[in-house]
């Protein structure tokens, strides 16, 4: 490759196409290209008409234009040996991950959100969620139902559990084996276009979680083609990609253009990325920042939120390779889960409550520097001075419920009370707010760890590896019973459910009303807590200029009287209670596992 080719990857100059895969063109049929290197000839075998060779181009490609191709055709690449193997860039496997590849047209779908403007991520609400679990259907169309729900509640933002082919009938997401294919059991390309097409209608964003640290253990054929993965590296789920060996730079082809296809093809508006700190890269130039600068650069506006376990605030920072949008922030909900709920095992008995959490809220990163008795070794760097809209906050998401032995959720684990209190902790900091799906009107069913590989002994390997991760041997088995169990309720009607739905509601209309100040940083928020009286009150400034306060009364037992904390609030009026409460303008009494809001 010659110096400075790789520009012409990324490339995005206006009406973008991906050239990879196989593209249906009117005239021309369907044009088709794969990096295939480690194959001296490629055919490509469509059913019902035969086999086409394509030719070699450049640097491992193959390309070449199949007049009789047509949308709806399936074909294989066929290797020299005859063996068969869908297309690594597959649009659509309507037979699965070991099934033939489907020629879709991308222009044939009749986009109407050509009004639809992205809004400032700050001013997102999210809304995680399973498209199998999340209705009865377990389907794009299930998603597309509940629309009007997400309005009446308040969600602008919904962020889809990774989509990308998986094998099998149920799956969290993260086995991907085809990255360009929409599952079809979720209904397949147009699905997923008909539900981003119908949330943009409704005034609502489409995050997407993407998985580029690991392909699925079953079902993907990438390394039969190239060397797409890495001999030096290793991620806890199985092969890293290679993204900074030989070859490489085609690799990152294949994932950079991956996420500009999602934006381009599908309207995407946000990517969040999967694990980051699982994305082996030494290169000076990483495949993180020119994935974000790709993106931050593309003609259709998306924002790159990412996952990290490193508490790295370099990712975040604005600075002039354009860091990425925002980042989970894992330190705030570890240590609220402490503060609501006890907790002190495995990486929580590494947060001390309260005083973690006014950390998190007014630092962001509870480990900055310094060191975890979890991790035996200094852990994190400061984020102080990054916007609070940098980071995603959550008190649920599916990592944490999923991840726990039984998949319980805080509903099955706390108190009404508390878990009102714990819905303030979670809509009302200056961070960007996620709610997982469910939590919303505390969904008592769980959310657990399930798959279904077609290897049985792969199942079992994975079960057998839970069961010593977790030291229990009462843990459901990963397969139907744990994916049907976790499918939502809707149970909404019952009296707890409903109005734990109603203050939802009410705090998404509050923060709505009262948006955090824009670019407010560490200076913008004052915390007060007492760990002795089980209290936490913060204050921060709003878009309106005026100062909003929140306290909350974690203790179970004890009525809780104090002066009116604040500083900058002028703590004229209550705008919210969880329970009553006695208040003037210098006291307030709040009675056990309660919260306010003040202006």
């Amino acid at each position: 490759m010659a110096e400075g080719e790789r520009v012409k990857f990324f490339n995005t100059a206006l009406q973008w196409q991906l050239d990879l895969g196989a593209r249906y063109h009117k005239t021309k049929g369907g044009v088709f290209k794969i990096w295939a290197p480690h194959h001296d000839s490629l055919l490509v075998k469509i059913e019902g008409k035969g086999a086409f060779p394509l030719q070699p181009t450049h640097d491992g490609y193959f390309g070449g234009e199949i007049s009789e191709a047509e949308p709806q055709d399936r074909y294989f690449y066929q290797f020299e040996n005859g063996l068969l193997r869908p297309d690594p860039i597959s649009r659509s496997l309507p037979d699965g991950v070991h099934g033939a590849t489907m020629i879709i047209d991308p222009d044939s779908f009749a986009w109407a959100d050509q009004a639809w403007q992205l809004f400032p991520l700050r001013e997102a609400i999210f809304y995680e969620l399973h498209v199998g679990t999340f209705s009865p259907e377990g389907t794009f169309a299930g998603v597309i139902d509940k629309i009007s729900y997400f309005k009446e509640l308040g969600i602008n933002f919904i962020e889809l559990m990774p989509v990308a082919e998986f094998p099998g009938r149920w799956n969290w997401g993260y086995d991907g084996a085809s990255l360009y294919a929409p599952y079809h059991g979720y209904g397949g390309p147009n699905g997923l276009k008909e539900l981003v097409n119908a949330c943009h209608l409704a005034g609502i964003g489409v995050c997407l979680d993407v998985v580029y640290n690991h392909p699925g253990p079953e079902g993907s054929y990438l390394g039969e083609f190239g060397p797409y993965f890495s001999g030096t590296y290793h991620t806890p789920w199985g092969k890293a990609f290679n993204y900074d060996g030989a070859y490489s730079d085609y690799v990152r082809d294949y994932v950079i253009k991956n996420a500009l296809y999602w934006i381009s093809e599908y309207h995407i508006d946000a990517l969040r990325l999967d694990a980051i700190h699982s994305i082996y890269d030494f290169s000076a130039s990483t495949l993180i920042s020119e994935l974000s600068q790709a993106i931050q650069s593309f003609e259709r506006e998306a924002y790159v939120v990412a996952e990290s376990d490193l508490n790295d605030s370099k990712i975040i920072r604005v600075n002039e390779e354009k860091g990425l949008s925002a980042l989970w922030n894992d330190d705030f909900h570890h240590a609220a889960h402490v503060a609501l709920t006890g907790e002190q095992t495995t990486y929580y008995n590494d947060f001390n409550g309260l005083q973690d959490l006014a950390k998190a809220m007014t630092e962001g990163f509870v480990y900055d520097g310094k060191y975890s008795s979890f991790r035996k070794k200094r852990h994190g760097n400061r984020a102080a001075g990054v916007p609070f809209e940098k980071f995603i906050v959550f008190i649920q998401n599916h990592d944490q419920i999923g991840n726990r032995p039984m998949g319980d959720r805080l509903s099955a684990i706390m108190s009404h009370k508390r878990l009102k209190v714990g819905a303030l902790l979670c809509m009302m900091t200056p961070a960007i707010p996620l709610l997982f799906m469910g939590q919303e009107y505390a969904e008592k069913h769980p959310f657990a760890y399930f798959t279904d590989y077609e290897d049985e002994k792969l199942m079992r390997a994975v079960y057998e590896g839970r069961k010593r991760e977790f030291h229990r041997e009462d843990m459901p088995f990963p397969g139907r019973d744990a994916f049907q169990n976790s499918k939502l309720s809707w149970d909404i009607k019952a009296p707890d459910c409903r109005d734990i739905f109603k203050l939802y509601k009410e705090l998404i209309s509050l923060r709505q009303l009262y948006p955090p100040k824009p670019g407010l940083k560490d200076d913008g928020i004052k915390v007060y807590f007492s760990t002795q009286n089980q209290w936490i009150a913060w204050e921060y400034q709003t878009n309106v200029n005026d100062w909003i306060g929140m306290i909350c009364h974690l203790d179970s037992k004890e009525n809780l009287t104090l002066p009116i904390p604040f500083i900058e609030c002028q703590s004229k009026e209550l705008l919210l209670t969880t329970e009553k409460v006695e208040f003037t303008k210098s006291k307030i009494t709040l009675l056990p596992e309660s919260a306010v809001v003040i202006i």
